[in-house]
């Protein structure tokens, strides 16, 4: 019923920037939070940021003043510009919003696939 789908992923060097997209499509009624999550090799998933649906953010300590998360309510997109990457930032970035659907009463969480993200010379 909803799909979340990441771009914007890649390859960029130390200090570079990217910016991620993460479009959600389906029968939405209305979306709530919406977050960026990612996950190393060997790592647990990890929150990097938190927008609720007014505007409100959040950031994990490891990225804050680096990452920015924004929204685009019109298009059901949340986005995350990275800038200063750094090697440890490497991992599949992961979408992920809670959202009530028409067929149901309440929200649920839903996630996209991962988009990997290389921070490498």
């Amino acid at each position: 019923q909803v799909q979340l789908v990441e771009s914007g992923g890649g390859l960029v060097l130390p200090g570079g920037s990217l910016r991620l997209s993460c479009a959600a499509s389906g029968s939405i009624r209305s979306i709530n939070n919406m977050g960026w999550y990612r996950q190393a090799p060997g790592k647990p998933r990890d929150l990097v940021a938190r927008i609720t649906n007014s505007g409100s953010t959040m950031y994990a300590d490891s990225v804050k003043g680096r990452f920015a998360i924004s929204r685009d309510n019109a298009k059901n997109t949340v986005y995350l510009q990275m800038n200063s990457l750094r090697p440890e930032d490497t991992a599949v970035y992961y979408c992920n919003a809670n959202i009530a659907v028409w067929v149901r009463s309440g929200n649920m969480d839903y996630w996209g696939k991962g988009t990997l993200v290389t921070v490498s010379p």
